[in-house]
This record gives C-alpha cells, structure tokens and sequence, in this order.
C-alpha cells in the first residue's frame, strides 16, 4: 500500500520543487487548482509546478530515478518525492495549438507564463503562485474572480470549451464545489455547446460524474447539470418533460441533497428515482461504461427502493434478505434520505438500522437445510426443491421452526400436501 501522503510534507516538496528549478536558474510557480484552493483556505488536493524549463532539463536537475515522463509530449515531467510528500507534476510553460479531438492539443509550443495562463480552462484555474516571495501573479483576473465567486472561461468561452469539450462539466462541477456562480459569457456559451460534450469519452465523463455527484453541494451541481442542457446530452432519462416529472426531478434532488456522505453508486441511484427501474439504470450505467460493482450496486439500490417500505410490519424473512445484501448500508441511507424529504418512515428506518446492529450469527444464521440434506432425505430434484428450501428457509427466519428435525418434519407437511 502506498505511503499516505502527508499535506505538510507534500507542500514542503512543492517548495523544494520551484527552490531547485529557480536554483538551476529557471522561471517556476505553483499552478492551478493548488493556489486557488489556498487563496481560498482549502488545504490543496496536490501540487503542480509550471516554468520555464523543458522536460529534458527537469529530468536533468531532478534525476532520471526520481521523474517519470510520461507527459513529456505534453511538456510534463512528474518528480516524484521522499516519504508521504507525495509527487508533483511539473510543466513547460507552453501554447497549446489545435484540438482536433475535442481533447488532446495537436501539438504543444514551449512559451511563457502570460501565455501559459491564457491557455487554461478557467480564469480561478489559471493563477500562479511564488512559495518563495509568497506572491501571487495574475495574468487573467482569477484572483478577482475568486473574492467574486465567478467561473469565467479564460478569454473567449467558446474556444476554451471547444478546446477541450470535458471543460464544460468541469464548469458545472467548479460551480458547486465552490458555491460560485457562472459568468453570463461563460454560461450562455455552455448552454449552446452542451450537445457537444457527446465527443468526450464515456471515461472522461462517468469521472466527472463521480466526482460531482458526492460533493457537498451536490443537488447544486446537478440543477446546474440540467439548467446548462448537459443532462439532455448525457442523461436524458432524467430530464423533465412535464410538470408532473419536474415533480419528481425535485424529489429526486431532495433526496440526493439529503443523503449522508455517499458513494457514487448510491447518489447516482438517488438521481434516478423514481424514474427508472433496475434495466434503465444498468443501461445507463454501460452506456457511462461504469465498473460492474458500481453498475450492479446502483441497479439494486434502483431495484429496491421499495423493499424497505413498512419493514417493521412485515415478517422478518421478508427482508432479511435484503438486511443480508451487500447494498444494505445504502440502501438504508437512502430510505433515511427519503425521511427527511417526508417520503418514509422515520420508525422503519429506525428499526433497520437496529437489523443491521445485530451480530452477523443473528442476522444471517446458518439454513437449517441444504440441499444435500433434502436429497439425502429422498426429495427428488425438481421445480420442487427449491421451492421446499425457500419455505424452510423462511420459516427458520420468522422463527416457527429451531431445528432440522423440525426443519425435516415441515418438508414433509409439505411434500404430503403436494401429493
């Protein structure tokens, strides 16, 4: 398991990264999201450097056993650090040229720090800052739009979005994260492009989502998602139609904005109630290209938004085999969700929770009965038998039988009924 970095370690690295690029007589800053994070008194994710010097000289100064290159193309060499500091991504400063992929520049050339803030997405994301002198340099207004809580493109929106087509989720995600507002030019270009984002790989985009369906101000980001028009080309299911689906679309955000610190799959399937059933979120799901887990924990959390509903009124084994499912956790969290939002009750929330307190013995004992018992005992394989293991099964649960003996006797009450 890798060392967990350490954020003192990891900006004491970030220092001694621009002290031994200035040392070697190269222009260096901290870049990007690191200093807007710490003008805004967030403690930064990570670091990334940007100068003058070209990847071969970085490699030169930092060694070849201690950088790796492979966004060297890209004019980024990573440096990597001592214990816990982490590593740090150190960049040409640089124009970008043509991106015929909607992606990648076609090519990179080597420039200046005024022209490599004027390439960046956004003008908060295109600040530099000296750890030495301890200043800030601004070539693009970002530090007046962080005290103004602004997303603004840098220079003409259309040409940053068409650079890089992912930037215009990064825009809504920027927005919520930080509680800004996006700027007029900004956001009308958004609003034209939107169909556009369709160019991006479902990769690139299910990340975006990830990260912007567990921020804090989630429900947040996900108006904006529909407002800018990127949800009709992303998820169209979820787009309302009608009054009657604006209706559910609120209740949805309700519950998403209530959910208690969740994982991508949970709140994903928060976002999709109640619209869509199990076969809708799993084609979703592909079409996103998500991992199997998330795609089958978000399924059966869309599957069983129901099963939970009046628990503490029906027999335990109705939904001990839900309380025994690896989505329990979740699924109780979204229940509890749909409380505060006034669409379940409170007690049987409360009594699933004391379920999934028990020991793992009580919860989910033992069958009395396998199937080897029943064959030994005579019972032919058939459409029968499984249906003879269910009932046993469920009897044991809601505690009308103890033991085998008595498990074996209910079979055959069972078996002679079927004669």
């Amino acid at each position: 398991m890798a060392d967990k970095v350490l954020p003192k370690k990891q900006a004491g690295f970030a220092v001694e990264v621009v002290k031994k690029l200035r040392e070697a007589g190269f222009e260096a800053y901290w870049a990007g999201g690191c200093v807007r994070d710490r003008l805004l008194g967030r403690v930064p994710e990570d670091y990334d450097v940007a100068s003058s010097a070209t990847p071969g000289e970085i490699r030169r100064i930092f060694g070849y056993r201690r950088t790796v290159a492979v966004g060297a193309a890209f004019g980024v060499i990573t440096v990597l650090g001592p214990k816990k500091a982490g590593q740090i991504e150190v960049a040409t400063f640089r124009q970008d040229s043509t991106y015929s992929d909607g992606r990648h520049p076609d090519s990179v050339l080597f420039s200046t720090a005024r022209e490599d803030a004027a390439r960046r997405d956004f003008t908060i994301n295109g600040l530099f800052f000296d750890p030495i002198e301890e200043r800030v340099i601004d070539f693009v207004g970002g530090r007046e739009d962080l005290e103004r809580g602004i997303i603004r493109a840098i220079g003409d929106p259309a040409l940053r979005f068409g650079e890089d087509k992912l930037r215009l989720l990064r825009a809504v995600r920027f927005a919520a994260t930080f509680g800004f507002e996006l700027e007029g030019d900004t956001l009308a270009a958004m609003r034209q492009m939107a169909p556009q984002i369709t160019v991006v790989s479902p990769e690139r985009i299910a990340a975006e989502m990830r990260r912007m369906l567990v921020l804090p101000r989630r429900a947040a980001a996900a108006r904006l998602f529909l407002e800018t028009g990127l949800a009709e080309a992303i998820l169209p299911e979820v787009v309302p139609r009608d009054s009657q689906q604006r209706r559910a679309w609120e209740e949805s955000l309700a519950v998403l904005e209530r959910l208690d610190e969740p994982r991508f799959p949970l709140a994903l399937a928060a976002l999709l109630l109640p619209r869509l059933d199990r076969a809708g979120a799993i084609e979703i799901c592909r079409r996103w290209r998500l991992s199997n887990d998330e795609t089958e924990r978000a399924a059966w959390l869309v599957e069983h938004q129901l099963s939970l509903v009046g628990a503490r009124s029906k027999p335990w084994s109705a939904v001990q085999g839900i309380l025994v499912a690896d989505g329990a956790g979740d699924l109780v969290i979204l229940d509890a969700a749909l409380v505060e939002s006034g669409r379940r009750d409170a007690l049987d929330v409360a009594w699933c929770r004391e379920q999934l307190s028990r020991p793992p013995e009580e919860l989910d004992p033992p069958p009395l009965l396998s199937g080897d018992d029943l064959i030994r005992h005579g019972v032919p394989r058939g459409p029968l038998f499984s249906v003879l293991l269910r009932r046993v099964r469920n009897a044991q649960l809601d505690a009308e039988i103890h033991t085998t003996a008595e498990a074996l006797a209910l079979v055959e009450r069972l078996l002679a009924a079927e004669a």
